[in-house]
């Protein structure tokens, strides 16, 4: 049975831990039939001959920068089959100045809502937030989230702004607080799947820190988003 290839590019705020946060899901990719080459910055996505032989890139790369020359080379290899996939801040809020990769995306992290002022330390736990993760009808078919249920969570909730064209899998609803200037409850995508040209891709908002990626919840709908945006026969 041929091996697939999986390319894992990390790098940008230290805060997300790339290095350790990446490192969790790579037993996962090997024993799952995946050859894994890492790289530590966006420069591989200019090599075309590698990305052609790429069927899934998992990114963990929050805030940076990408050449124009790396994003065409990303989106080419997306458009003919090839899998994207991440978490949080690493693939909903990378190259923020790129209108092209949040087109390719579909998504892109705008805030994460904090605790009331007076509570806040100047830490990041002060834009811990305990939140529900929502499985939408869609979710409970699909096989990225397929019988997972409703679950919650204590950590960032984050606030994405995204078009009509991704498939939203959980959402994650941001109540009215008396400290915050919105006047309805605002529902925000969680997880959601996108088609481009062949490729598939996959996000999942929850991920800020190692103890959020080791929730059962969220390592499934991760682990299981790598496989189903993995480049299938028809996109060979």
């Amino acid at each position: 049975m041929t091996r697939k290839k999986a390319l894992v590019v990390r790098g940008g705020w230290e805060g997300h831990q790339p290095v350790r946060a990446t490192e969790l899901f790579l037993p996962f990719l090997r024993g799952s039939g995946y050859d894994v080459r890492i790289e530590e910055s966006t420069d591989v996505y200019a090599d075309a001959a590698e990305m052609a032989r790429t069927d899934l890139v998992v990114q963990c790369v929050t805030m940076s920068e990408i050449t124009a020359e790396q994003l065409a080379g990303l989106s080419a290899a997306v458009v003919a089959g090839t899998g994207f996939t991440g978490w949080h801040g690493g693939i909903a809020d990378s190259f923020r100045a790129s209108a092209d990769y949040l087109h390719l995306v579909g998504g892109q992290f705008a805030a994460h809502p904090g605790k009331e002022p007076c509570a806040r330390r100047g830490v990041q736990e002060d834009n811990y937030l305990p939140h529900v993760v929502a499985i939408t009808e869609l979710g409970r078919a699909h096989p990225v989230t397929a019988g997972i249920e409703d679950f919650e969570l204590d950590t960032e909730q984050y606030w994405v702004l995204h078009d009509d064209l991704i498939d939203v899998l959980a959402t994650t609803t941001h109540p009215t607080r008396p400290w915050q200037p919105w006047h309805r409850p605002v529902r925000s995508p969680a997880v959601w799947t996108r088609r481009w040209g062949a490729g598939r891709v996959v996000v999942t908002t929850p991920g800020h820190s190692l103890d959020v990626l080791e929730n059962p919840s969220v390592r499934t709908i991760i682990e299981r988003g790598m496989l189903w945006a993995t480049r299938t026969a028809s996109a060979s």
